[in-house]
């Protein structure tokens, strides 16, 4: 959970102070900044996905990933808790907390590094990659919340939970995962970070969430194809 906290802290510092000086920051800067992290996100997604021994894996990760995540309501459900909380704190517009929360939640959460390193910090209690990927957020947060506020910080929240609770998964049932699970799980959330890139540019508005499903789902379709013998690569 070490890793986890780090990363917990750089959300809220840098969200903090993100949130401050956005105040101050011309609209324009502050758009500039979001785009430029939405390029970004483009470009690292682009590289995750082009890791992929068998892009078929990833296309069917995706498209059940997405029915599942449509089925759960998970875009919704998740812009409904960030409505409640602006209700709550009685600050911004409830379209704008949603908003950076969301945004935040996804570009903390979904990847590689949150899922590889949560699971090595609690496999053998090594939070290097998290301590990593803590001072990326911590600059992303900052970038975020000028543009769009407190919302950012709340997405703290979300990386305890989620991030929290892949370590402790791991630390009870000493998961192990093989190379070709990691390949195809970074490809696919590479995939989806790339929606997250043109969320960012204002491209267009896809419910990303609802393809969070497909991160879990690309190991498993691995692990199937294995135990029947089929090899991965076409």
């Amino acid at each position: 959970m070490t890793g986890t906290l780090l990363n917990v802290a750089s959300v809220l510092i840098g969200g903090g102070l993100g949130t401050v000086l956005g105040q101050r920051l011309p609209e324009r800067m502050r758009q500039t900044v979001l785009h430029g992290l939405g390029l970004i996100t483009l470009v690292t997604g682009l590289r995750m996905a082009l890791g992929t021994a068998n892009i078929l894996i990833v296309m069917g990760s995706v498209l059940l990933g997405a029915i599942l995540g449509e089925w759960w309501h998970l875009e919704d459900r998740l812009q409904a808790i960030g409505e409640r909380l602006q209700q709550k704190l009685q600050v911004g517009t409830a379209g704008t907390l949603a908003q950076g929360f969301v945004t935040a939640s996804l570009i903390f959460c979904v990847g590689p590094m949150a899922i590889l390193g949560s699971i090595r910090d609690g496999l053998v209690g090594d939070y290097s990659l998290l301590a990593i990927k803590s001072l990326l957020d911590g600059f992303a947060a900052l970038a975020l919340a000028s543009s769009l506020g407190i919302g950012v910080m709340l997405s703290a929240v979300t990386v305890l939970l989620y991030q929290g609770g892949l370590s402790l998964l791991a630390s009870l049932a000493q998961v192990a995962m093989s190379q070709a699970m990691i390949t195809e799980m970074t490809a696919t959330g590479g995939a989806i970070i790339l929606g997250i890139g043109f969320v960012l540019l204002d491209i267009k508005r896809i419910r990303v969430t609802s393809l969070l499903p497909a991160v879990f789902i690309a190991p498993l379709i691995v692990a199937i194809l294995t135990a029947l013998g089929i090899p991965i690569a076409p």
